[in-house]
This record gives structure tokens, sequence and C-alpha cells, in this order.
């Protein structure tokens, strides 16, 4: 698919007038959670919710992080979602549960985000 980035701004879910943009996130799939910089979640006032989750790094190591809540705003798209506080040089990723929360899929020959289309309503199935 090739990897691309975009820019999303993060606000606190108690107080949306704390908020801050991050000019790059790296749109991963094979994320289910987004990663965003401890200090910048900290910054807007987002607090750890769930401490200590297991994660399995793509090479192999396991770490523990902590977890919050924010909401995640892509152009005209906004969802609230868990975001991993992470630490160091792990790279900002956009992850897929963040995606389907968004409403977003990934154009991967232009590179970008597009819309998903209608949402699926549960019992929406036709029945014989």
């Amino acid at each position: 698919m090739g990897t691309f980035s975009i820019g999303c701004l993060l606000q606190n879910q108690q107080d949306r007038t704390r908020s801050v943009s991050v000019a790059e996130v790296m749109v991963d799939t094979g994320s289910e959670l987004t990663w965003i910089s401890a200090e910048t979640l900290e910054s807007i006032g987002v607090a750890p919710e769930k401490r200590n989750q297991q994660f399995i790094m793509a090479n192999g190591q396991q770490i523990s992080r902590s977890i919050g809540f924010a909401i995640i705003r892509v152009g005209k798209n906004l969802t609230t979602d868990e975001v991993v506080f992470a630490e160091g040089n792990v790279m900002q990723l956009l992850g897929a549960r963040t995606l389907e929360g968004l409403n977003l899929r990934v154009d991967s020959h232009s590179k970008k985000l597009v819309a998903a289309g209608p949402l699926v309503a549960a019992g929406n199935r036709r029945h014989h």
C-alpha cells in the first residue's frame, strides 16, 4: 500500500478548547489504535485512563503503555477514540479503529484518505 502522513486536530473530550494540531501522523491500517506522543496528549489535558496496556511492536518487542481518550478530527470528520501515549522515538500513527470512527478509508492509489461511504445500520440485511 505504501505509507503516507496526514495532519489532524486533537481535542480534550471534556474541554474542546484544549486542542492541538498535529502536522504529521502516519496512516497505519496495521495498527489497531492511534499513537500520539505523551507530551502532546498531556499538553491538552488528556489523562491516562487505562495503564500498563501491553502491545507487541512491529519488531516483536513487547511494551507497556497507557491509553486515554481524545477527539480526533481529520478535515470535516471527527471521532472520539482511544489514543496510546507514545514514548520515545515511536512514530505517531493514525490507526484502523480511528479511521473506522472517522468513516474514512485509505485510497492506496492516490495515497490519501477518502470517504468510506454510508454506514451499515444493524438489521439492514434482507430476509429470505
